[in-house]
C-alpha cells in the first residue's frame, strides 16, 4: 500500500516502497564511487517538505534529472542508515518525476 502522504519525519531506516512529494534544497557535484556492482555516479541531494530534511542518494541517470528549487515526487524509494543518517534511495523499479521546476 502507498501511502502518497508519507512525510520525511516519519521516515526509518529500513522502511520501503515510500512515496512522497518533497522539495530539492540542494545537489552536490556528482562523483564517482565504487559498489559491488562497479564504478557508479553519485549526487547527493536534500529534500524537504513541511516535517524535516533528507538526504536522497541520486545514482546513475538519476543525477542529471533534478535541481535545486525542484518539486518532485518519489515512487519506490527505500530508506537506509549510512554513517548514523537515515538517507533515501529510488530502487531501479521506482521512479522520479519533477512536478515543479524553479
Amino acid at each position: 500500500m502507498l501511502d502518497e502522504n508519507m512525510k520525511i519525519k516519519d521516515i526509518e531506516s529500513g522502511m520501503s516502497n515510500i512515496e512522497l512529494i518533497a522539495k530539492v534544497i540542494s545537489v552536490s557535484e556528482p562523483r564517482t564511487i565504487m559498489t559491488k556492482y562497479g564504478s557508479a555516479e553519485l549526487a547527493k541531494a536534500t529534500i524537504e517538505d513541511d516535517t524535516g530534511q533528507i538526504t536522497l542518494n541520486l545514482w546513475r541517470d538519476q543525477v542529471d534529472m533534478v535541481k535545486e528549487g525542484d518539486t518532485i515526487k518519489i515512487e519506490g524509494a527505500f530508506a537506509k542508515s549510512f554513517r548514523g543518517e537515515v538517507e533515501l534511495n529510488v530502487s531501479r523499479r521506482g521512479k522520479i518525476t519533477v512536478l515543479k521546476g524553479e
